[in-house]
């Protein structure tokens, strides 16, 4: 964690402490739907922004600048330890590897421990060029993709194709590949808190493709090396683990695990999960993206509904949200949805 912004309103939330307005930040707030992105795309590559430093701290920096959010996080890719593990990576225009892990042969192919990180280190310099300009009111966020997120990357190219194929799912290749992932994505976290993020997000989108027992069996596991190895070497670093389609069944399963903020999607009803959850984790979300594509005139009693049920609540209860959407900004929401957003939002817990 650094210092020099442990009372930032996100640093306070994920301690649970915090008593005034809650953060903001939108996962993908730096992306397709946002002017100063497309602006930057038009003349780069999707790899050259994110593995250009300057470039990379430009498209983080947009929506900070604009939108006023409280929080930056990176611009990245969660693929990038698979291109570290030699599996290769491009964009056309979605992400494409060179090769899928598909039998237990494909594991010699595999590059891991710690050393590979260093593949990463491109994030690290846009992490050190931001930490400054983002002053000590604001919070940096880095970001991994959990295990087994990866890894249905690494046997389908996505975690659709992983839950519509249902292939991969052979226990020796997937502890194989866990034994290759673990200390480089421990290392790569500690590579982005060690350069200035104050907390790292873990997101493992694909883990809402099994179910509860699947989930503590195969995801759990895999995530609690990662934490475990991330903790020997950034012990106060908070975490931030956010896994959509899961539910308090999944949850469960991560009790043991030292992480300090849970991300939900917005299949959950935000109040009910502050209260199930507050005493156990902050909780992060979780506004249904699919609202900032209606009309303002819809948007808004929704926010306001929302918000409400919030400020019902102890503020004890507050003390650990984080606001957000319950997944990221979809490509066509408009500038002005997410400036809707967050005037709302100042405005009922000023």
């Amino acid at each position: 964690m650094n210092d020099a912004v442990a009372d930032s309103l996100l640093q306070l939330a994920l301690a649970r402490r915090n008593r005034a307005r809650p953060p903001v930040w939108f996962m993908r707030q730096a992306g397709r739907y946002h002017g100063h992105y497309q602006a930057l795309r038009a003349r780069h590559e999707f790899m050259q922004l994110c593995k250009r430093p300057e470039l990379a701290a430009e498209v983080t920096l947009g929506p900070i600048e604009d939108f006023g959010f409280d929080a930056a996080i990176l611009f990245s890719d969660l693929l990038f330890p698979l291109e570290a593990m030699g599996m290769g990576l491009r964009y056309a225009p979605g992400p494409q590897l060179d090769w899928h892990l598909r039998s237990a042969a494909d594991l010699a192919k595999l590059h891991g421990g710690a050393a590979r990180a260093a593949h990463m280190d491109f994030q690290a310099e846009a992490i050190a060029l931001l930490r400054p300009r983002l002053g000590a009111a604001r919070s940096l966020i880095g970001f991994v993709g959990g295990p087994f997120t990866l890894y249905a990357y690494a046997v389908a190219g996505s975690h659709e194709g992983f839950a519509r194929d249902g292939i991969g799912l052979d226990g020796a290749v997937y502890a194989g590949f866990n034994q290759a992932l673990c200390e480089l994505l421990a290392a790569n976290m500690a590579l982005q808190a060690e350069a200035g993020a104050d907390c790292v997000a873990i997101f493992d989108t694909a883990a809402g493709t099994l179910t509860a027992e699947q989930f503590a069996q195969r995801a759990a596991p895999a995530l609690a090396a990662v934490v475990e190895s991330f903790r020997r070497r950034c012990p106060r670093t908070p975490l931030i683990y956010y896994s959509r389609d899961t539910g308090p069944e999944h949850w469960a399963a991560l009790r043991g695990i030292d992480l300090q903020c849970l991300g939900v999607d917005w299949r959950h009803d935000l109040a009910r999960t502050l209260q199930a959850l507050g005493d156990r984790w902050s909780v992060q979300g979780n506004i249904d993206p699919h609202w900032l594509l209606l009309p303002a005139r819809e948007l808004e009693p929704r926010l306001r509904a929302l918000f409400a049920r919030v400020l019902e609540l102890p503020a004890a209860m507050r003390a650990g949200w984080v606001c957000g959407l319950g997944h990221g900004v979809l490509q066509t929401t408009p500038e002005e949805n997410v400036r809707l957003v967050l005037k709302i939002q100042r405005e009922m817990f000023a």
